[in-house]
């Protein structure tokens, strides 16, 4: 199989890792990310189970499935700063945290009962081999659940959104069936993710041996909506993609 390139690694920018660690879900972990009540309800019982957390970030779920009874979880992702953090916050020693690129992954055969990505997995250039080495080291059942940015959202994302006549702001789609690099300022400029439209994502899911279990394009709920009405503009177009597979 041919060696995928080396990932953008974004995060260990200072600028760009000062900025994102201001976030409200890094600052409020889990609670403050929005779609987290709807992945909660996607995720089985942790009692027992060895978990790969894959772009770990500051450890987060890491720590909320030991919590939760996991016997143990190993925790990826690329970024130094990521690992540093995720380790000063971590007082739990069937936490192990590892650096490693996606694109190159290498996980033992059958070594784990869950996997668990938020929000990296759109990094990743090589998707189906990322998916195949997953599927190796899940047990026979095993279940994954991840999340992405919806591909609409990728698809839209322009530097100058378009307004209607009535002054709202549109989302235009920008040649969504046009799959590859796609490049944004977000905290710094160029930072590069791989779009891929839904089907692309699916199908792929299914030809590595996964059994597609649920599929959600996230919207906040009116209470959510109420208690921030900043996430109304979530309405207008899917930005977050939840899926649950099993192997």
């Amino acid at each position: 199989m041919q060696t995928s390139a080396v990932a953008q690694n974004i995060y260990d920018n200072a600028e760009f890792f000062a900025r994102y660690s201001q976030l409200p879900r890094q600052t409020q972990g889990l609670v403050g990310a929005p779609e987290w009540p709807a992945i909660r309800a996607l995720l089985p019982d942790m009692r027992g189970r060895r978990v790969v957390d894959l772009g770990c970030g500051f450890g987060w779920f890491s720590r909320w499935a030991r919590q939760h009874g996991a016997a143990s979880v190993v925790a990826i992702d690329l970024s130094e700063n990521m690992i540093a953090r995720a380790k000063a916050d971590t007082f739990d020693v069937a936490i192990t945290y590892r650096k490693a690129d996606l694109e190159r992954l290498e996980l033992p055969e059958s070594a784990f009962d869950f996997a668990y990505s938020a929000l990296a997995f759109h990094y990743v250039r090589d998707f189906p081999r990322l998916l195949e080495t997953i599927h190796r080291s899940l047990v026979a059942g095993a279940q994954l659940v991840f999340t992405i940015e919806h591909p609409i959202y990728m698809a839209a994302m322009r530097p100058n959104w378009l307004c209607d006549e009535d002054g709202h702001k549109t989302w235009p789609i920008n040649r969504y069936s046009v799959e590859g690099e796609r490049r944004t300022d977000w905290f710094a400029q160029g930072v590069l993710k791989y779009h891929r439209t839904l089907g692309t994502t699916l199908n792929t899911l299914i030809a590595t041996g996964f059994e597609v279990r649920h599929v959600e394009e996230f919207a906040p709920t009116a209470e959510q909506i109420a208690e921030n009405p900043e996430l109304a503009a979530e309405m207008e177009r899917p930005m977050l993609l939840l899926l649950s597979a099993r192997r």
